[in-house]
């Protein structure tokens, strides 16, 4: 079998430098040039019609990641059970996609209210003002929290990819097999050791005779 996985990696890094970027450039650009409108009716109409067009992109961008994670998991499972250090980040890496995607998704949800609200006034995209309906404007102050947080969840992963790009090389591979193995050997030895404190042993068992005799011709001898 080659150990070249030139596609999945690809479908992973691409994958996630679209959604990554994506969700920064909506923040600052989408969003941005749309308060910048002088029709405060026309502020979240235009955002949201934005936001719609790279909602099939962003999603196909967000399959394409997950599909190489998977397939870059399934290949890579010999060296993140063997290798010290490798099955730690890869909790750390799935942790940090779900919560990107839950919190993607939720945003998707409230981005398709403010579509459904028509052309409210606002402030911006994500800033009421005094007009703006109390639903809209509940829908806003929560995407305004959102819209920061998948570009660090996603920035989040970057790191954590190269990081884990970083464990792939001779000399730590090589470090993180013997750190496994010298947990592995050293488990039976912290046992023994348990169990020689627990059992006490020939001098041992002698001392307490010796005592227990002591103690008697004491007591004998007070008598």
């Amino acid at each position: 079998m080659s150990e070249r996985h030139t596609a999945l990696r690809s479908m992973h890094d691409l994958g996630l430098a679209a959604w990554f970027g994506g969700s920064l450039m909506g923040a600052l650009g989408v969003n941005g040039a749309a308060a910048q409108l002088e029709d405060s009716t026309q502020r979240l109409p235009v955002a949201s019609a934005g936001w719609a067009r790279w909602t099939p992109v962003n999603a196909a961008a967000i399959g394409a990641h997950l599909a190489g994670a998977v397939g870059e998991l399934v290949t890579e499972s010999p060296r993140v059970a063997a290798q010290s250090g490798v099955a730690r980040m890869s909790a750390v890496k799935t942790a940090l996609t779900v919560g990107a995607l839950v919190v993607t998704g939720y945003s998707r949800l409230l981005g398709m209210k403010l579509e459904r609200a028509g052309g409210p006034s606002v402030e911006g995209t994500t800033e009421p003002n005094y007009q703006t309906p109390a639903n809209v404007a509940s829908c806003q102050r929560k995407m305004k929290l959102l819209q920061w947080a998948i570009p660090a969840l996603t920035g989040s992963l970057v790191v954590v990819t190269a990081y884990m790009s970083e464990q792939q090389k001779p000399g730590q591979v090589f470090r993180g097999l013997l750190g496994r193995a010298g947990g592995l050997m050293s488990a039976p030895m912290a046992l023994g050791k348990v169990a020689a404190v627990a059992t006490p042993g020939p001098k041992t068992i002698g001392g307490m005779a010796a005592m227990g005799a002591a103690k008697r011709r004491l007591m004998m001898a007070g008598r």
